[in-house]
């Protein structure tokens, strides 16, 4: 095997420069022959080309021989080689994983490209596109998200369409007639010398199934349907208990993980003493930070299934794909 593999190194430094000379040729090396699709243990010299064609379609000049120096030759398909950019910098066409955000946010990912009444749209959570319900529909999307430098106008690549409001818990109240009652017994209570204070709450909202929101691109061209590490979305699955997942984050990039429960209720805060049920949930373990919030979730055949939008040092949150595409009547 050393001496295989000190032959091939030889043979390449002699014909490297004559490969690379084929048209269709992008990079030349010492590889594992691929025979049917599967991995042999014979050492040979690789061509990757941008496409793979028929030999008919190739000129005597272009076709790599079966052996060089007696090393045998492989082709494989590789596509352009690019040079690759940070998830935080300015991407055109933008995929999924890659910053964005509210004008009035710091940054999160944008998840996926998906459709809405056949139009493409960009699907991220409500937190990332809509500021916590705090925007207006219409307003700007900027990629990269403000914190990672996007500005208006350059940055602009889409307006917010529609957002599943998120319901907060236990609220102080503003109803005026709670709130009377409650200063009324509050009095009494400091005539009688005792500490105790009250407070109106709202009751206990409903529990949340999603966070996520859609956002209309400025131009369909400034998109590209394809996840940045991972490529293109096969289809949409059941996340299940067990299940190998993996996604793309502007913080984190490329993580995998496992779906470690199910049917979580999960309470999750959103700052200033704020928090949100949330049923149905997915949870897997440490495969996310800040930032990530937005991306999509997929299995190993990349089917998507579910919507990141929170986490823990130890934990990753994820919706129900299925409950996401519901609630915004949306579909790939």
């Amino acid at each position: 095997m050393a001496d295989d593999l000190t032959n091939a190194r030889n043979a390449l430094k002699n014909h490297c420069r004559h490969l690379l000379d084929r048209s269709n040729v992008v990079a030349a090396g010492v590889g594992y022959k691929y025979s049917g699709g599967q991995k042999t243990s014979t050492i040979s010299l690789v061509t990757s080309v941008t496409n793979k064609l028929a030999t008919s379609q190739l000129s005597q000049a272009d076709l790599v021989p079966a052996a060089l120096d007696g090393i045998p030759t492989d082709v494989i398909e590789t596509g352009i080689i690019r040079a690759l950019q940070l998830p935080t910098e300015r991407h055109r066409p933008a995929p999924g994983g890659v910053s964005i955000g509210h004008r009035d946010i710091t940054a999160g990912t944008l998840g996926c490209v998906v459709k809405k009444d056949g139009r493409p749209v960009i699907l991220s959570n409500n937190h990332v596109l809509a500021n916590s319900n705090a925007a207006q529909i219409g307003d700007p999307i900027l990629q990269p998200g403000p914190h990672d430098g996007g500005r208006l106008p350059d940055d602009h690549i889409a307006d917010l369409e529609q957002f599943v409001p998120i319901e907060i818990a236990g609220l102080p109240s503003d109803c005026p007639v709670a709130t009377a009652t409650v200063n009324v017994l509050n009095g009494l209570a400091g005539l009688l010398g005792s500490s105790v204070r009250l407070q109106a709450i709202e009751p206990q909202a409903p529990g949340n199934l999603v966070d996520a929101a859609i956002a209309r691109p400025l131009k369909s061209e400034d998109i590209k349907e394809e996840i940045l590490e991972i490529g293109a979305i096969a289809g949409l699955v059941e996340g299940e208990l067990g299940m190998s997942i993996k996604k793309s984050g502007r913080t984190t990039g490329f993580t995998t993980g496992e779906i470690e429960q199910v049917d979580v209720t999960v309470n999750v805060q959103y700052g200033q003493g704020q928090i949100a049920q949330f049923t149905d949930q997915l949870m897997a373990g440490a495969m996310s930070q800040g930032g990530d919030s937005g991306s999509a979730v997929l299995d190993q055949s990349n089917n998507l299934v579910g919507l990141l939008f929170a986490g823990s040092d130890t934990s990753t949150i994820m919706n129900r794909i299925q409950n996401v595409f519901s609630a915004l009547g949306v579909s790939l």
